[in-house]
């Protein structure tokens, strides 16, 4: 079975892929637009896999292929953007790239992956159009909703995956429990290697030095070490922030402290902040994270801000990699000016399973799963599937 990637990124599924079939990519197509993001797989194949950009010189000449996957961006539909809606530009691509590889390409399966709203309203005008697109070129089309700690990741991130399927029914997946890891034996499994030139500091600043850090330390904990606190304070993962207000702690307290030992200006903030929360407002808590458990979704301010669940510092560029379960011998481009192409990613094993199932489908080893409906939503936060017989009503569907 052979697949290429369209618009990978820096190449979680693509890599899934790979994992799963044991071969490599035929070949990775992508835009202009993507170049940099795609340099990261690029070079990690070292030119034993094609690269080709999509431009003015048209459809180039690739081989054919029975699955391809892609990245497509999801600013579009993530509940972290404040530009999300329907109509964001962002969403085009995947618009574009089905078009393309379903008009030109027809492969047996094209798969990606995308925010949590292509399956809930903000979604439902995009997914009318990908519908539309699969009936055209004779395609059904299906979405699968999860979180990457049903994964086996230390990580809960809701995601979203759709699916092209070449025929007229659509394949109903298992629903996959595995149990997780815990985010903070990930970080550990690292070793560090002087050698490694993903052994950068991504945050070079010292985690107990950092103000609200130090004042649960020596104010709230009594004069304890990081590792101390790690170990015997928390039971789940938090900020600085979230510990304080978890346990009893209040900024007027703080801003006391804060003036006691010379930080005046952050006093004064910790001020504003006590009247904000007094009257119902929220904060801003982009400060130190401590690994427990699982975290939320490894992106924004995390990776500059998650500790080290044993030494006091942050965490490395490899460190962040092995988090999104990318290959050991995996190099950022470029170091942490591009730290953020880590986080627009799937995590390896999250797209292992989505693999794994495409694969049985092409071998044909999923006819006793097939459904008579041109469009499909399986939920594996909660079982439940959505579908109609080969109905053409979208809103019975969305969630």
């Amino acid at each position: 079975m052979k697949f290429a990637s369209i618009v990978p990124l820096i190449g979680g599924a693509t890599i899934a892929m790979q994992n799963v079939l044991q071969r490599k990519p035929e070949y990775i197509l992508s835009y202009e637009d993507f170049k940099a993001n795609d340099s990261h797989l690029v070079q990690y194949y070292k030119g034993r896999v094609p690269y080709y950009l999509y431009g003015d010189n048209g459809v180039p000449d690739v081989p054919n292929v029975e699955v391809i996957n892609t990245v497509c961006p999801c600013a579009g539909l993530s509940s972290l953007s404040p530009t999300a809606s329907s109509d964001a530009a962002a969403n085009d691509w995947m618009l574009t790239t089905a078009n393309f590889v379903l008009g030109s390409l027809k492969p047996q399966v094209f798969w990606g992956e995308n925010a949590p709203g292509l399956a809930s309203n903000i979604g439902r005008p995009v997914v009318k159009k990908l519908r539309k697109i699969a009936k055209e070129f004779g395609y059904t089309f299906s979405i699968y909703k999860t979180r990457s700690v049903l994964h086996g990741l230390g990580q809960v991130r809701n995601r979203t995956f759709y699916f092209f399927w070449k025929g007229d029914k659509t394949p109903q997946f298992e629903y996959i429990k595995r149990e997780h890891e815990k985010i903070e034996d990930t970080i550990r499994s690292v070793e560090y290697d002087s050698k490694d030139s993903m052994s950068v500091l991504t945050n070079e600043d010292v985690p107990s030095k950092n103000p609200y850090y130090r004042y649960i330390l020596e104010e709230m904990c009594g004069g304890i070490t990081h590792k101390e606190f790690q170990d015997t304070r928390i039971s789940r993962s938090q900020n600085a922030m979230d510990y304080i207000e978890w346990n009893g702690g209040n900024y007027k307290d703080v801003s006391k402290w804060m003036y006691s030992q010379g930080y005046t200006k952050l006093a004064e903030r910790c001020l504003k902040m006590y009247e904000k929360l007094s009257e119902g407002g929220n904060i801003m808590r982009k400060i130190c994270h401590f690994p427990k458990g699982t975290i939320g979704a490894f992106v924004g301010h995390m990776p500059k801000h998650l500790t080290h669940p044993d030494e006091d510092r942050y965490l490395t560029l490899r460190e962040c990699l092995s988090i999104m379960k990318l290959p050991k011998d995996f190099i950022l481009q470029g170091g942490v000016k591009n730290l953020n192409h880590v986080c627009q990613n799937v995590p390896v094993t999250t797209a292992e399973d989505m693999a794994a199932h495409v694969e049985k489908f092409v071998d044909g080893r999923l006819s006793n799963q097939m459904l008579d409906t041109d469009f499909l939503i399986q939920d594996n936060t909660n079982h439940k599937l959505k579908f109609e017989k080969n109905s053409v009503q979208l809103d019975a569907f969305m969630v």
